[in-house]
């Protein structure tokens, strides 16, 4: 099982960027895939989830109206486009998969030691 994340960068206050997690080694249908972040000095935080099979998807308070998440089966990624950006988005982004018959919430549990697979991070730098 692979989880491949990738898309972090520098941005502006205000910007927007576009992470990707593509996944391989498993039955993508069979998942939710989340992300998390995490900045220095702070715990990983939960952001976002699509589940594979149905689409759904859940954002924390802070990210909604600005953060999207969809995916894309055919090419089994997960995408998170994020507008608006600011330097307390700032953190390494992780993608997460969780099976879909271990969740106890729809679509995703929302918490890290529920997931099964994780990715490498992805960096992101928001300037002010």
């Amino acid at each position: 099982v692979q989880l491949q994340a990738s898309g972090g960068g520098l941005v502006q206050a205000g910007g927007s960027l576009r992470l990707s997690c593509a996944g391989s080694g498993f039955i993508f249908d069979d998942y939710a895939i989340s992300w998390f972040r995490q900045a220095p000095g702070t715990e990983r935080e939960w952001v976002s989830c699509v589940s594979i099979s149905d689409g759904a998807t859940d954002y924390e308070d802070s990210v909604k109206g600005r953060f999207t998440i969809s995916s894309d089966n055919a090419k089994r990624r997960v995408y998170l486009q994020m507008n608006g950006l600011q330097p307390e988005d700032a953190a390494v982004y992780y993608c997460a998969a969780q099976k879909g018959d271990t969740r106890v919430v729809d679509p995703c549990d929302r918490v890290d030691f529920e997931m099964d697979h994780w990715g490498r991070g992805t960096l992101v730098t928001v300037s002010s």
